[in-house]
């Protein structure tokens, strides 16, 4: 292969000239070009200010919606219904009488001494119908 020498070579001239003193004229040509009068700028800001301030709003309401729902279902899911707490402590071994009363108020253990009014049948059929008498007497 033969080596290429970019001095020795033929020089290739691009086909753009500028005309003579162009540059010289160049700014006073562009100066009486442009407009005396400056145009009025108008903002989008301003014109749409009603449409900018209806989409925020949207905005915030479409982010706080999910917010004020998990805040409302972590309130309610809190509080535990009578059925699922006793279920819990009837099947529960290792909870017994004792440690039920070690978590009651005294106020509150008042309010479970109420007498209870049973008649001598309700007795009568209960003690017929139950054949573990030992153990309603140990209890």
């Amino acid at each position: 292969m033969k080596a290429f020498k970019l001095e020795n070579e033929p020089k290739i001239e691009s086909g753009f000239k500028t005309p003579d003193h162009y540059f010289e004229n160049f700014s006073e040509k562009l100066m009486h070009q442009l407009p005396e009068k400056e145009p009025k700028v108008i903002s989008l800001f301003q014109k749409n200010k009603k449409f900018f301030l209806l989409v925020a709003a949207v905005l915030i309401l479409v982010l706080l919606i999910p917010i004020f729902y998990v805040s409302t279902i972590a309130t309610s899911s809190n509080e535990i219904d009578s059925t699922t707490l006793e279920n819990y402590l009837s099947y529960q071994s290792s909870v017994n009488q004792y440690d039920l009363i070690d978590g009651l108020e005294p106020d509150e253990i008042s309010n479970i001494k109420a007498p209870v009014a049973l008649e001598d049948a309700t007795i009568e059929d209960l003690l017929v119908v139950n054949a573990n008498l030992e153990n309603l007497i140990i209890e």
